[in-house]
């Protein structure tokens, strides 16, 4: 962190910043999801804000784009940057069906997975193998689809937005800054999907803080964004296009499914709380 107090002011004058016009910038999109229609256009869109704005704040400061880390670093953080979404993924539903918040499998998910592939009316192929190959083709193609969008998200909130708050916080102060900001920017959306809004918005914002300080950490520990970017992307497509769809919803036990459900905030906050120890026992 820094410690000159000139220093500490200008770096704060950049994050507020780069703050105002990712909110300019994102409130049309905002709109238009809201008020318009919720394209995957718009969507895709305002994903990309943050990297426009953390782009328009790096050319008002006079600093170059080539300073964002775009170096691949360790692959090792790349592939735990895979791992981990999809094990938090795993875990969720695992509760959830042993709970019987939820049961497996749901079939008209499997068929629409055997249309959507071409796999019906081929006699060897049953319902557990079009699971295994809808589960690898998600986990790989639609993961680097799902990346296309989550790159515009990463290059503003871990390429650039959380090392302008390590000059002036602590790995702590950065991860619960940084997740404060993500899911608050993200509100709009929940409001306007939410069929009960205090609830999932309490939950979401557990699963974005706790999702915050694992990114953050393997953001700093890699020096790179692009672990940030596979893992927003696996996790998006595990909890909301693998997991919810094989599963049967059960009436009265809605709220502990999805990504704004219970149980995913208390998974990933127990993911999250092990990352911020294992930042602070490694201090980074």
């Amino acid at each position: 962190m820094l410690k000159d107090l000139s220093e500490r002011r200008e770096t704060w004058t950049t994050i507020f910043i780069f703050l105002a016009i990712v909110t300019v910038i994102s409130s049309l999109f905002h709109y238009a999801i809201v008020n318009l229609y919720p394209s995957r256009i718009y969507i895709g869109a305002l994903m990309w804000c943050p990297a426009l704005a953390s782009i328009i704040t790096l050319k008002l400061k006079k600093r170059p784009i080539s300073s964002l880390n775009w170096n691949w670093g360790d692959w090792k953080y790349l592939r735990w940057s895979y791992f981990i979404p999809a094990l938090y993924g795993l875990i969720t539903y695992i509760l959830i069906w042993v709970f019987g918040f939820g049961s497996l499998a749901n079939e008209e998910a499997i068929k629409d997975w055997a249309n959507e592939l071409g796999l019906v009316g081929i006699g060897t192929i049953g319902p557990p193998s079009i699971i295994i190959i809808a589960i690898i083709l998600l986990g790989t193609i639609e993961v680097i689809r799902s990346a296309a969008t989550t790159l515009g998200e990463e290059i503003g909130w871990r390429g650039f937005f959380i090392y302008e708050l390590r000059k002036v916080l602590s790995f702590p102060g950065v991860s619960l800054f940084s997740g404060i900001v993500w899911a608050t920017w993200h509100w709009p959306l929940i409001v306007y999907y939410s069929e009960n809004v205090i609830l999932e918005l309490t939950a979401f914002y557990v699963v974005i803080i706790s999702m915050s300080f694992i990114m953050t950490y393997f953001t700093f520990k890699s020096k790179s964004l692009w672990p940030a970017v596979i893992f927003h992307a696996v996790s998006n497509v595990y909890i909301q296009k693998i997991f919810p769809p094989l599963t049967i919803k059960i009436e009265g036990t809605e709220h502990w499914l999805g990504e704004n459900g219970i149980m995913f905030a208390i998974v990933t906050c127990v993911f999250g709380i092990y990352f911020w120890r294992k930042a602070i026992k490694e201090k980074i």
